[in-house]
């Protein structure tokens, strides 16, 4: 179980379209945006769990033309959920800031994050510690998976949102949204390479 908890931290720590998009969000339209983003991240990254569990996302990407349409829809969402970021802190006279994503563009994300499809079939196929009882084992990953994603995440929007704070010039705010966009893009880039 000890494995596991350290398999979920270092999983889920490093920077993928949740993280980056947490932290993007607070950073570009402040805490209370951020919340709700983050809410919907939650909701979204444990329908990915359900999923993956299940057996539905096996049974899906068994298909390849399905698998290659998810792929491309994950892509083109991530891409346009990386420029909203980038530009939203832009003073350039014709991009008009935009509204922030929300709950519904939270469980969006993690809908087509590949990052959270990749990691939770490794968390939940692999490091078995209640062989006898697997519901209660899947049960207990849940729980773990979940003491560890929240502070993990509100640590990532904390940080968007300390940014904010920070009342950083306009310049110098539009270089952070552009390296948090940048980041993941390169995720984005990562993620077509392992595809094909």
């Amino acid at each position: 179980m000890y494995t596991f908890a350290a398999a979920v931290f270092f999983l889920i720590i490093t920077p993928g379209p949740g993280v980056l998009s947490a932290a993007g969000v607070g950073a570009s339209f402040g805490a209370q945006a951020g919340v709700r983003y983050l809410a919907g991240l939650f909701i979204g990254t444990n329908l990915v769990c359900l999923a993956v569990v299940s057996g539905l996302t096996a049974f899906l990407l068994a298909d390849p033309r399905l698998r290659i349409i998810l792929f491309f829809a994950s892509v083109a969402y991530l891409t346009y959920l990386a420029l909203r970021i980038a530009f939203a802190g832009s003073k350039i006279a014709f991009i008009e800031r935009q509204k922030p994503p929300g709950v519904i563009g939270g469980i969006a994300l993690q809908a087509i994050n590949p990052k959270a499809y990749a990691v939770n079939t490794a968390l939940f196929s692999g490091f078995g510690f209640l062989p006898g009882n697997l519901v209660l084992e899947i049960t207990l990953k849940f729980l773990i998976v979940n003491a560890i994603w929240i502070p993990i995440h509100i640590a990532w929007l904390y940080l968007g949102i300390s940014l904010r704070r920070m009342n950083l010039p306009d310049r110098t705010q539009r270089a952070i949204n552009i390296a948090m966009a940048a980041s993941m893009m390169v995720v984005v880039a990562l993620a077509a390479t392992a595809q094909f």
